[in-house]
């Protein structure tokens, strides 16, 4: 592999709500590939997997009606089943780099199940692009994804949704540069901190 090849992971979760305590993962999709560090060119898609879980806490339970208006996944979908965590730490540990679309979200609930990824590099693609100032009406995946022709239907599924963020990814910013490379040229994001520690810090 060359020096300016580097392994980076894109993911999605989807959830039973949006507190990373009270609810629960349901959906992880995971695609490592390889990319250049120069220009940012994604090379070649490494392996890919999708895992259902079933959530246990009353509160992700309560919350499985609401989201499902989101999601679309049924209940009986995610009866029963269970992530293979030494599956994914396999992606975890091959990953130099991991991408999400707001980031901040989908590790604030990955980090419950697998501390190890706060010592990750995480880059979020909806953030360390400056969408807006180039002349999209907001950064949400969707709009992005029709403004690039690249869909107008969202299904909110994980690996759907990290199909298509891969295809933006590859697109051309208005600055002639391929997105990934102004996603990496911003930075990784600052570890995360627990709503608990960030309480104990102050």
């Amino acid at each position: 592999m060359l020096k300016q090849e580097k392994f980076g992971l894109i993911l999605d979760v989807e959830t039973t709500g949006l507190g990373p305590t009270t609810d629960e993962v349901i959906e992880l999709a995971l695609k490592l590939f390889s990319y250049r560090t120069d220009t940012g060119e994604i090379i070649e898609i490494i392996e890919e997997d999708s895992f259902l879980r079933e959530p246990l806490k009353n509160t992700a339970l309560r919350n499985y009606d609401r989201a499902y208006r989101v999601h679309g996944i049924p209940y009986e979908m995610v009866k029963g089943k269970s992530f293979q965590d030494g599956k994914i730490k396999t992606y975890f540990h091959r990953a130099d780099s991991v991408f999400a679309h707001n980031a901040s979200f989908d590790r604030s609930f990955l980090f419950h199940m697998y501390p190890e990824v706060n010592d990750l590099k995480w880059y979020c693609t909806m953030r360390n692009v400056p969408w807006k100032s180039y002349g999209f009406p907001n950064g949400k995946l969707l709009t992005l994804l029709e403004a690039h022709d690249i869909t107008n239907y969202q299904t909110h599924r994980a690996m759907d949704d990290i199909t298509y963020l891969m295809e933006l990814l590859k697109k051309s910013s208005p600055n002639g540069n391929l997105y990934l490379q102004e996603v990496l040229d911003s930075g990784p994001m600052r570890k995360y901190q627990p709503a608990s520690s960030r309480t104990k810090m102050g």
